[in-house]
């Protein structure tokens, strides 16, 4: 699935091609064949497409820098892992996993930093002997870079090993795979999580042994919860899916992804379009950014509150259908989706909330005592026959109706009106009570309110 750190990655990515005209590539790293099924792959697509981020290039669409799955492109890595060996700047490795495990084992009781010493630097290449490949570092010097979020970055060589660049099996590890889909695919930026920054000059090094163009890097600041903890389930969800179904805009959850680490003056809400105009890397921050499940509930129920009423409907049919509901874009919708506009941050808040008006409601126990009592009894009978007689449900006849029934008992508005509401929709809080019996419609309203009249004298 597509998590908000690589929604926020593929975002700040797009809006880049976007803005300078650039390509927008997308390629699937399928590599580890445990995680990378068919089904997971087609959740990324369908997440990218619901936020409305489309590509030039890719699994789908095609290019001409097919294919785009990196398990279909272990002849390319191959032959570029061949390159380096001929040129002496990467060697087979035969050490075995027992061997490995030992000098791990060895320097973690001497209490240093496994570094792989270099056993098969210098031995003869043998392709008919099972090995990996290892890049053969620098041991001098150092490595700088400046990224466009970080300003310039420096690695001494003496911190790196000699990596494993590719597998027994053919299959690269992501340093290289990622720099040659990157050469052969001509990407000229590279934008990441900075939980990639230590890779950065490594593959600035394999770049320069293969006299490959170097990319322009950029380090995308870290995501945490609100403790302050690196974002994982226990803050919620993670997935953009997860939010799609818990009833969140894509234009909101773009957004707030947006403002996850980038900034322009004050400002909190953008259309995509305003993003591709205002968006540049220089106004990414290095701090880390905070993901706070109630400000992206914020920008979503601005975002909702902007939504036409037919807008609303429509994206609240699919809602209420998946909750077994049978809302259909009506009058009736319509006018829930009104009186929800105001409550409800989520479609799927909505559906929660007013589920109700689609289905048999469920009688709030506190609410019963407290409003459905003997004393309701005669206020519940005069509203069910004033009602009854009305040939209309207007607002105009609804308010006179129950001022009448409150003036001719000597009651407030509210005395009258809090067991009507609770016979009507389960809940002591509801949209204003003539909303609720237009709602409902006569018939519906009608037979509430008998059950509840019931209920008065059980």
């Amino acid at each position: 699935v597509l998590h908000i750190g690589g929604a926020r990655t593929a975002l700040f990515n797009w809006l880049w091609a976007r803005r300078t005209g650039g390509t927008f590539v997308l390629r699937i790293e399928d590599t580890d064949q445990g995680r990378s099924t068919r089904q997971a792959e087609d959740a990324i697509l369908e997440s990218l497409r619901w936020l409305g981020l489309d590509w030039d290039e890719g699994p789908d669409v095609g290019g001409p820098h097919a294919p785009y799955f990196q398990m279909q492109r272990l002849e390319i890595y191959k032959r570029y892992a061949e390159k380096l060996i001929g040129q002496g700047k990467a060697y087979g490795c035969t050490c075995t996993k027992e061997e490995l495990d030992a000098l791990r084992k060895k320097a973690e009781a001497e209490k240093r930093q496994f570094k792989y010493p270099g056993t098969c630097r210098d031995k003869p290449y043998d392709p008919s002997k099972r090995h990996v490949v290892r890049f053969r570092m620098p041991e001098a010097g150092a490595t700088t870079y400046h990224d466009l979020v970080k300003g310039p970055i420096t690695t001494p060589h003496d911190t790196l090993q000699d990596e494993v660049i590719l597998r027994g099996d053919g299959v690269p590890l992501y340093n290289f795979g990622a720099l040659v889909d990157d050469v052969t695919m001509e990407i000229t930026l590279v934008a990441r999580g900075d939980d990639h920054v230590n890779n950065t000059a490594r593959q600035i090094l394999m770049y320069e042994a293969l006299g490959e163009p170097v990319p322009v890097f950029a380090h995308l600041p870290m995501i945490l919860g609100t403790d302050r903890a690196r974002l994982s389930k226990r803050h919620g969800a993670t997935s953009v899916t997860a939010y799609r179904d818990l009833g969140h805009l894509p234009s909101a959850v773009v957004n707030y992804l947006a403002r996850l680490g980038w900034s322009h003056g004050d400002d909190e809400v953008f259309t995509l379009d305003q993003l591709v105009k205002l968006f540049d890397f220089k106004d990414v921050g290095q701090a880390a950014a905070v993901f706070d499940q109630d400000k992206l509930l914020w920008v979503n129920h601005t975002w909702m509150r902007q939504l036409s009423t037919e807008e609303l409907a429509r994206r609240a049919v699919p809602y209420f259908a998946a909750a077994g509901l049978p809302a259909q874009e009506d009058a009736k919708l319509r006018h829930v989706v009104e009186v929800a506009r105001e409550r409800a941050k989520t479609f799927g808040e909505m559906v929660e909330q007013f589920r109700y008006f689609y289905a048999p409601m469920t009688l709030d126990p506190k609410a019963k005592s407290k409003f459905l009592t003997a004393d309701a009894r005669p206020i519940l009978e005069a509203v069910r026959g004033g009602i009854a007689s009305l040939s209309g449900l207007e607002t105009a006849p609804l308010e006179k109706l129950f001022h009448e029934a409150a003036r001719s008992r000597g009651l407030g508005m509210g005395k009258v009106a809090q067991p009507v509401r609770v016979a009507l929709t389960g809940s002591s809080a509801s949209p204003g009570i003539y909303d609720v019996v237009q709602i409902l419609g006569k018939e519906e309203a009608l037979k509430r309110l008998d059950d509840a009249i019931r209920l008065t004298t059980s």
